[in-house]
């Protein structure tokens, strides 16, 4: 068994749902002090966070990301226990396997590998890492990155390990992420018995021609060639009594935007609630910001990245902006060149989430030549 895929199935083995680190970073910490590093605990609220550095000098590159996992769902549909990790057709099932043990255990074997052929070097390795990613995430490395600022530990490359590869390991990173904001909207009409329409006022009806509207309004004023356009999707739409012959008195609605650079979320709240307004609508809105788009600034790692990917295995990496949000909308801002490079995509929060256990070798020597390239080079 290789180092990586026995590290990972104990990452799996721990039942870390979201907010629960459930001995993951545990593991993690022993592994690390092991290996030199100095180990921080970083504790906000009921999230488990740890910050481990092996060095003092720049440059610092850091291997970011979580140990928490979203809820396994129906384990009836699971083909074994999703906290059991279990080899099959030469895959690997278990909650987290792709998102995002299987990055973890690759960073750490790397990390090892490389310290071990070159203990002393110009520069730095860190591990940031949360169990505050699949939930609200406001105490996790939100809250990790305001303590480093705090004390002007300055992070120069990030490498996040969550799944980005689409059909091939290496074959997309990720340098971005779309923004996300999810409104409330409740529309107020007056109940009534519906044979007397006239003595009433269904919020569906009123509401109609503004949901057309809101579904398809182009949301972004200027185009980034490195996003796809601003999307809006109603996820839910509740109105009635469950009764027949009941014209509701309220609808109540539940959208989301997936925004780029092009917009801000201020700037879609407005929009939305003229288009609410000039229907005349009578309504009530609330809004949750999920996370800001960003964009990592171009640099040394995106070229090393393509260029490691290239020679380890033939392929050209496509640099997409795609998927849903990710720390690195934390990291990012404060000017740390910020990449995500993991396992495919094609399983993550499924039942029945795997890897392919002969990605995990590959996954591990990419790592430890963007360690060697950007801190020997």
């Amino acid at each position: 068994m290789s180092t990586t895929l026995e590290l990972l199935k104990k990452l799996i083995a721990c039942p870390s749902v979201t907010p629960e680190d459930a001995g993951c970073q545990k593991i993690i910490a022993d592994y690390l002090v092991a290996l030199g590093f100095n180990i921080e605990w970083l504790p906000f609220g009921s999230v488990t966070n740890l910050w481990a550095r092996y060095g003092q000098t720049k440059p610092l590159i850091v291997f970011a990301g979580h140990t928490d996992v979203v809820p396994p769902g129906p384990l009836a549909q699971w083909h074994s226990d999703p906290f059991t990790p279990t080899e099959r057709d030469g895959l690997l099932y278990g909650r987290g396997a792709a998102d995002m043990k299987s990055g973890l255990a690759a960073m750490l074997v790397a990390a090892k590998n490389f310290i071990s052929l070159q203990p002393k070097f110009d520069g730095s390795i860190g591990f940031l890492l949360t169990s505050d990613e699949e939930g609200p995430s406001i105490d996790g490395t939100q809250k990790v990155i305001e303590t480093l600022r705090q004390r002007q530990e300055h992070i120069d490359y990030c490498i996040i390990g969550e799944a980005s590869s689409d059909q091939i390991l290496g074959d997309q990173i990720r340098i971005g992420r779309r923004g996300s904001l999810s409104g409330k909207l409740t529309i107020f009409g007056k109940q009534g018995h519906i044979a007397y329409p006239h003595l009433a006022a269904n919020p569906i009806h009123l509401a109609l021609k503004a949901l057309t509207e809101l579904t398809s309004t182009q949301w972004d004023k200027t185009t980034n060639p490195s996003f796809p356009s601003t999307s809006f999707q109603i996820s839910n739409i509740h109105a009635g009594t469950g009764a027949g012959n009941v014209i509701p008195g309220t609808m109540e609605i539940l959208f989301n935007f997936r925004f780029s650079t092009s917009v801000s979320p201020d700037e879609l709240k407005a929009a939305v609630t003229k288009i609410l307004e000039n229907n005349k609508l009578h309504f009530e809105l609330s809004w949750t910001l999920g996370g800001q788009a960003f964009l990592t600034k171009q640099g040394a790692l995106i070229k090393t990245v393509q260029t490691t990917i290239h020679e380890l295995t033939g392929l050209t990496p496509i640099l997409s902006t795609g998927g849903g949000t990710s720390d690195g909308r934390f990291i990012a801002p404060t000017g740390a060149e910020v990449v995500e490079l993991g396992p495919l995509t094609t399983s993550v929060h499924q039942v029945n989430e795997h890897v392919c256990i002969a990605d995990l070798e590959p996954l591990t020597k990419i790592y430890q030549c963007l360690l060697e390239r950007l801190l020997l080079m």
